[in-house]
């Protein structure tokens, strides 16, 4: 008996497996996704992270200090108070724990288009409290972390944490299928001749 031929992966899984920075493509929910069925909890698709605010003085005539993220690194101690890892005259550093970076399956495009980039980032949305900056939300999510800024929210983008590439990549190639390209449409072959090879995407 012959062997059946190996299945082919697409040329989608191949930027997912090895997050080569390559073109990036629109990608959507599509419906057999659904029935995708391997296992999965709800604490699979969160990670406990703890995010560093940094205060760096300035001697500016309009402002004394500047806010922003500087990293994001696993929560070892989710119930810990905010305190100061780092200070100088010039920087001071604090370690916010209790946060988590959450996976949504309708933020596939945003996924998507953050692993195959050539930085990758997690988005550390912030607002400034009485004294010091503190960090509200985290996502890996382009489209969510845009979302954030056009509502006037104050976001920075740092550094992905290594570790969560294969795990952001895993979710995408069990949930996510790049959509497919759209073939040119004419009203009649002459319109086809005329129009020749060229694509608007070229």
């Amino acid at each position: 008996m012959a062997k059946a031929a190996p299945a082919v992966q697409g040329r989608h899984y191949l930027k997912i497996k090895y997050l080569a920075a390559l073109q990036i493509v629109s990608c959507r929910l599509l419906p057999q996704n659904a029935s995708m069925s391997a296992p999965e909890t709800v604490e699979s698709r969160r990670w406990p992270a703890a995010v560093i605010m940094q205060r760096t003085a300035l001697t500016h005539r309009w402002a004394s200090e500047k806010w922003e993220a500087s990293s994001v690194v696993p929560d070892l101690d989710p119930g810990a108070e905010p305190r100061v890892i780092l200070q100088t005259p010039d920087i001071m550093r604090i370690l916010f724990s209790g946060l988590q970076i959450r996976l949504q399956r309708d933020e596939a495009e945003g996924y998507y288009m953050n692993i195959t980039s050539p930085q990758p980032k997690v988005f550390v949305m912030w607002r400034m409290g009485e004294t010091r900056a503190e960090p509200q939300f985290l996502t890996v999510s382009y489209n969510e972390g845009a979302r954030w800024l056009d509502s006037s929210e104050t976001v920075d983008g740092v550094p992905l944490p290594v570790e969560l590439l294969p795990w952001l990549a895993g979710y995408c190639e069990q949930h996510y299928r790049p959509e497919p390209r759209k073939k040119p449409k004419y009203a009649t072959n002459k319109d086809k001749g005329r129009m020749g090879n060229w694509r608007p995407d070229k």
